[in-house]
């Protein structure tokens, strides 16, 4: 079962999301913002049950981004699997997700099947 943290300052979303990557097999973590993920990450990977990819939303109100926290997980573990989430289809990050250290993108509003799609090729499941 591949684990996945879902960051996102919407919990709406954060649920949603867990919500239907659970009932697809995924075992579903949360964080709200990229302080929360770093955390999680790092005692993930600590015990010996690191996450198999992480989606994080490029901009978190009051909070550390998608951009910020996969600079700061790429720290943690090079190679760290991660997908950009966003409603800003023009930023760099989303444009160019290779270039800032991401895997795959996934432009909001999504649905499960494209979410189901971002996991499945980033995992190499496809």
């Amino acid at each position: 079962m591949s684990r996945v943290l879902i960051m996102d300052d919407n919990v709406i979303i954060r649920n949603a999301a867990g919500r239907g990557l659970s009932r697809l097999g995924y075992e579903v973590q949360y964080a709200s913002n990229g302080e929360e993920a770093i955390a999680l990450y790092t005692q993930a990977k600590e015990s010996q049950c690191a996450f198999d990819v992480v989606i994080m939303d490029l901009a978190i109100q009051g909070g550390m981004g998608g951009k910020e926290t996969i600079t700061q997980l790429r720290r943690i573990d090079m190679h760290v699997k991660a997908i950009v989430s966003s409603g800003y289809a023009h930023d760099p990050a989303v444009l160019e997700y290779e270039k800032h250290g991401f895997h795959g993108v996934l432009a909001k509003p999504y649905n499960m099947k494209d979410l189901a799609a971002a996991l499945r090729k980033v995992l190499g499941e496809t």
